[in-house]
Parts: structure tokens; sequence; C-alpha cells
């Protein structure tokens, strides 16, 4: 175990936010996995799992513990089923699947982050969600070791969320996922339009964490507006929580050097200076502004570490 000691995680996350790790490894297998829980234990110290680290925000003093960082990054096709690491870069396996003509998931195209962390908070853009691909999951319960295979059945997946969200014990190691055929010319084009589309949002390239909240459910009358300033049928009564900030006056609201973006207001972006504090600040008053306004509680999709 090449156990470092506190290593700069600022770095490792898309928010480019945080202070350094009190002990940091990273780790590309499962049997991996298991020694640096062992470490943990034997040191009794808390650990914490990073991976792509595109949707969490890492305090300004940094970690107390172990951060166990997933690295790896194989995969394999057979017929039209991906095998794939938890630590694989989502959009660099929809590009991989495309050149050997697989997929009907390029709308997922630049979300950031792994296939793992995309399972674990049932990622989705522009419709479809990675529930719509996953058949199967292999996760590792850090409390025992155990390692268990999930059928889609059993991962609990709902908006933005899945059984390994709402066990964190659970620590997702290995995807399969059924893709649909479709020619490598058609997989490239789906996916650059999407990655323009969300250019065009700013949503690619920023120093943030994704969609900072969940869209939420709203009451009725707000559903009605929203229906009918946007000319769009809700789902599930969900509303955008872009638009509800927008509404409340909050795009481009600023503390220190974070940002509601002036171009897709969800996304709290480090304009290059920010802290944690200024994002958690702005974050607060984002959400007084929308309850008060709209009686909606918005909740953060980010991990607040």
């Amino acid at each position: 175990m090449d156990v470092k000691e506190q290593v700069p995680l600022a770095p490792l996350t898309t928010f480019e936010i945080g202070g350094p790790a009190q002990h940091f490894v990273d780790v590309a297998t499962e049997e991996e996995v298991h020694e640096a829980l062992l470490w943990a234990q034997e040191k009794n110290v808390k650990f914490i799992v990073l991976a792509g680290g595109s949707n969490v925000l890492i305090p300004d003093s940094g970690i107390e513990g172990l951060i166990i960082h997933v690295v790896s990054k194989q995969f394999s096709f057979a017929g039209n089923e991906l095998e794939a690491d938890a630590g694989c870069n989502l959009l660099s396996l929809i590009r991989e699947a495309g050149k050997r003509g697989l997929g009907g998931w390029e709308k997922l195209a630049g979300i950031p982050g792994t296939i793992g962390g995309a399972v674990r908070g049932n990622a989705g853009a522009f419709g479809p969600e990675i529930k719509n691909f996953v058949h199967t999951v292999r996760a590792i319960n850090m409390n025992t070791g155990k390692t268990q295979e999930f059928v889609q059945a059993e991962c609990g997946f709902r908006y933005r969320h899945s059984f390994f969200k709402e066990h964190p014990k659970w620590l997702v190691t290995r995807v399969w996922l059924h893709l649909q055929k479709v020619t490598p010319a058609e997989s490239v084009k789906r996916a650059e339009e999407t990655i323009v589309e969300r250019e065009k949002r700013h949503l690619q390239n920023v120093r943030a964490a994704g969609s900072y909240f969940m869209n939420p459910t709203a009451p009725a009358e707000i559903v009605a507006m929203f229906e009918k300033e946007k000319n769009v049928k809700s789902r599930e009564r969900r509303v955008p929580a872009g638009w509800l900030i927008e509404k409340a006056g909050m795009k481009g609201a600023t503390v220190g050097g974070a940002i509601a973006s002036i171009q897709h207001p969800n996304y709290i972006v480090n304009q290059g200076n920010a802290t944690a504090k200024d994002v958690e600040e702005l974050a607060q008053k984002i959400k007084i502004a929308v309850m008060s306004q709209f009686g909606v509680d918005l909740h953060e999709e980010a991990a607040i570490l």
C-alpha cells in the first residue's frame, strides 16, 4: 500500500476547491480496495472514497482520515454488452462504444465523472438516465468486505438516486451495460451534438460540480407556471432548479469567488478563487430565496464532504 500524506485534493475535483487529504491512496482493483479498508481499520481512521471528483465539494481545511482514490479503468465489450470498472470515465466509454457500433446513450456525453459515479447518482441529461442501460452492478460492502452483484431491479434507481447512494457502505466497483447497435458515425454525431448543446448552456469545462441542486418536486401552481412559460410538460411534478433560481433573482448571485452561473444558474461556478465556504454560503442564499418566493425546498445533488 503506497499511502501518501497531505495530498492536495482540489486538483482531483472539477470544482478545484478544497484542502489536502491527511492520508491518500490510489486503488485500481477490488483487492486494493480491501487493502485500503484494512489499512484504515488498523489505523483507526475514517475513510472516504473519491473517483472522478465531479460531484463533490471538499472542505477548505481538507479531509482527515484516508481518501481512497479509485483509478480503475479496465473495460471490455462482448456483443452488445459493455463491462467496465467503476473508475472509467463516462465520456471515454461512450466514445469507445461508438467506435464499436454501440450506443443509444450519447445524450449522457459530457456528464463529468466516472461510470461508477454515474450509477451511484443515476446520472442523466436531456431525457435518458444511466439506469436505462445498466443491467448489473458489482459492489463491495465497505463494512464487511463482502462483494455482491446487483441486477438492475435491485439497484433502486430513481431520479438522481440509487441503492448505492442511499447505502454508502456499498462501493460500486464494476458495471455491466446493454447498448444498442448504431453506426460509429451516428454515435459520434449524437455525442458531439450533445456536447455542443452542453457548451451552449455553459455546462462544459467550468470549475463546477455539475448541477448543484436536484430538480425539485413543486406545488401544482408552480408546475403550472413552469409548463405555461416553457410550453413543456413537467416530469413527475418536477421543475428545473435552474429555472427556480433564475425566477428567484439569484442568477449571477455571488459570494466571494463563487457565482450562480449566468448561463445555467444551477451551476455554482468557481471563478478561480472560490472557497468551499463561499460555495456553501451561496448555496444557502439560493435555497432561502427559492423557499421564500416559491415554497420549494432545494436539495443538493453535489456531495458536501
